[in-house]
């Protein structure tokens, strides 16, 4: 049996309150949710549900109504001294802290000020932090171990804030999601479609990958504003399928494979192709050589890409060589971590690669990149700087 897993298609967008009404949508009981939620000391607001229906989709839009407008101004200290202070479960109080952390983190680089100065203003809000760790409650309280998420609708337009008319996606939104580099497609609409807060759920809590699912549950949480189409945040709950990889030395995501024999492209062409490849997005290509019928030496090229630019690329095959055909698969990687790092060496300082399984450091490498640059500006062979840098790693700079 897989992990339940969830996934949302952010086709327009996503808020607190949209994720939130997704949730409650797709069975997560309302009491079990206001149950949780009175652990928190705020007051003056209700969470209302009402059953929505917009292009012919019924879903449920979530509120938190408030009995007053003035909202105090609150630091992320406030915040946690609320969090804190409420009888929660560890995973939802360090959930909804780290979300918090996020959206601070944000703001201090926007307004060029630390994390304790930045001032909450709509995220501050008993709503924000109602659909904050609402969310974190719902997670948990529907026993989902992983979020995934689509690509974000890139609008435009302004959005009125309390520091006035700001262009949309808003700088912290764009901030949080530039920081975990999510991607977005473009959209021909005007206004917010991302909010901060929706965007804080996504940096700490989703993958931005289309994973193996079965299906068992579908929730759509509706906004109010209207669209040429359905203004909802789909979730799909179900269970992963497939051999699904579980470690705590290594980090795990999906990939797609795209291979195709190819048996009439010159070398020249091959080469070229491989470099339009990567540029549209693949993260790595290779060639590898093979007989065909009729005796006729041919390459297989294997592409990997994330989910996301599968499409793309595929296509781009079918457009720019003779194939007629590509075969597609979802694959599960089990990868080492990484990191970079300087030493000193006779040299002066150069770039390493150490590889991590767990924290323990399993090798490291000088980097190709840095070794070529050395060699070039002292015009000595490339295999001199190797043998110097890992000379430098053999004296125990790096303990492997």
């Amino acid at each position: 049996m897989g992990q339940k897993i969830a996934y949302l298609d952010c086709h327009s967008g996503i808020s607190g309150n949209m994720f939130l009404g997704a949730m409650l949508d797709a069975g997560m009981a309302y009491d079990t949710l206001q149950h949780a939620l009175s652990a928190l000391p705020l007051a003056g607001y209700a969470l209302r549900l009402e059953p929505f229906s917009d292009k012919g989709i019924r879903g449920t839009y979530a509120d938190v109504v408030l009995s007053e407008e003035e909202q105090p101004v609150r630091h992320l200290a406030d915040i946690v001294a609320i969090i804190n202070i409420a009888q929660l479960s560890p995973f939802v109080r360090e959930t909804a802290l780290a979300m918090f952390q996020c959206l601070a983190e944000a703001e201090a680089i926007v307004h060029g000020t630390s994390v304790e100065e930045v001032h909450f203003h709509e995220v501050g809000a008993v709503d924000a932090i109602v659909d904050i760790v609402g969310a974190a409650i719902a997670l948990e309280t529907m026993g989902i171990s992983q979020l995934y998420a689509s690509p974000l609708p890139l609008s435009s337009g302004h959005v009125q804030t309390t520091h006035g008319l700001l262009p949309v996606p808003a700088p912290a939104t764009l901030e949080i999601l530039r920081r975990v580099n999510a991607p977005w497609r473009p959209c021909n609409v005007e206004g917010e479609m991302v909010t901060p807060t929706g965007a804080a759920i996504l940096a700490t809590l989703a993958r931005f990958e289309t994973p193996a699912i079965a299906i068992e549950r579908v929730g759509y949480g509706f906004g109010r504003k209207q669209f040429p189409w359905p203004n909802c945040l789909r979730l799909c709950i179900g269970q992963s399928y497939g051999p699904t990889i579980v470690s705590d030395e290594a980090d795990t995501d999906w990939v797609t494979v795209i291979e195709s024999n190819i048996d009439n492209m010159s070398g020249e062409l091959l080469g070229g192709l491989m470099e339009r490849l990567l540029t549209a997005g693949a993260l790595d290509v290779s060639y590898t050589p093979m007989q065909m019928k009729k005796n006729r030496p041919a390459v297989m090229l294997s592409i990997i890409c994330s989910p996301e630019a599968a499409d793309v690329l595929a296509m781009l095959l079918l457009r720019e060589t003779a194939t007629l055909g590509v075969r597609i698969q979802q694959m599960q990687r089990l990868k080492a971590r990484r990191s970079f790092q300087q030493i000193d060496t006779p040299f002066g300082p150069m770039l390493i690669k150490i590889k991590y399984l767990g924290k323990r450091i399993v090798s490291a490498a000088p980097e190709y990149e840095e070794c070529q640059r050395i060699a070039n500006e002292r015009g000595i062979p490339l295999s001199e700087v190797y043998d110097v840098a890992q000379h430098a790693l053999k004296n125990g700079i790096i303990e492997v």
